[in-house]
């Protein structure tokens, strides 16, 4: 395996993706450190498919390059709004908008919802391209709880009002170590490790 580019911009998600990837011995770039330019238009049903379409359109610019090319897809499922954001979670009120100002909306959506409707689950689902052209997915789910109100600093997006029943906490208060080992885009990223590495045993 020569590299990873993985198809996106995001920078607080790079650094989980290459903290959790780092031990694979091989760079891992974002989409704008391998040079790749575009707007990719995630029309997916699910979170598999929104992955795949990210990933084949990072890797049909990046062919030649002997690149394994990986992109996610993720969002938060909450069963009390039918599932929603779901796979609009990113596009939830607009890209544009602040997850400060999401966050307060669906708190505001789940006022005087008890306890034990507030039930949500974190899902990321990864795909990579392989240079001869192979596809694989992998996939990684959290389950929780919506809380009251945010807490915590160290996350990002929705973390602050993802509550986690059995540690008492939000994920925005772990630490990015404790966070990695056990957040969606963490197991997802885990398991996805070791599909590439058993690829790589095979020499492929």
């Amino acid at each position: 395996m020569k590299q990873i580019i993985f198809a996106t911009g995001n920078l607080d998600k790079m650094v989980e993706i290459r903290e959790i990837l780092g031990d694979l011995k091989v760079p891992v770039y974002s989409m704008e450190e391998a040079g790749i330019e575009m707007e990719i238009e995630e029309n997916g049903a699910t979170f598999e498919e929104n992955a795949l379409i990210k990933a084949r359109a990072a890797a049909s610019d990046a062919k030649g390059s002997d690149s394994y090319v990986l992109a996610d897809d993720s969002g938060l499922e909450i069963d009390y709004l039918n599932k929603g954001p779901g796979i609009y979670s990113a596009r939830y009120m607009g890209r544009d908008t602040s997850y400060r100002i999401k966050n307060q909306k669906l708190l505001e959506r789940l006022k005087g919802v008890p306890d034990e409707k507030r039930t949500a689950r974190f899902v990321c689902a990864i795909a990579a391209v392989l240079p001869d052209g192979r596809e694989i997915t992998a996939r990684g789910v959290i389950e929780g709880k919506i809380g009251y109100e945010e807490r915590g600093e160290n996350g990002f997006g929705y973390d602050p009002i993802f509550y986690l029943p059995d540690m008492s906490t939000s994920t925005a208060q772990l630490s990015p170590d404790e966070k990695n080992a056990i957040s969606h885009r963490g197991r997802a990223l885990q398991e996805m490790k070791k599909k590439l590495e058993e690829i790589c045993k095979q020499g492929n």
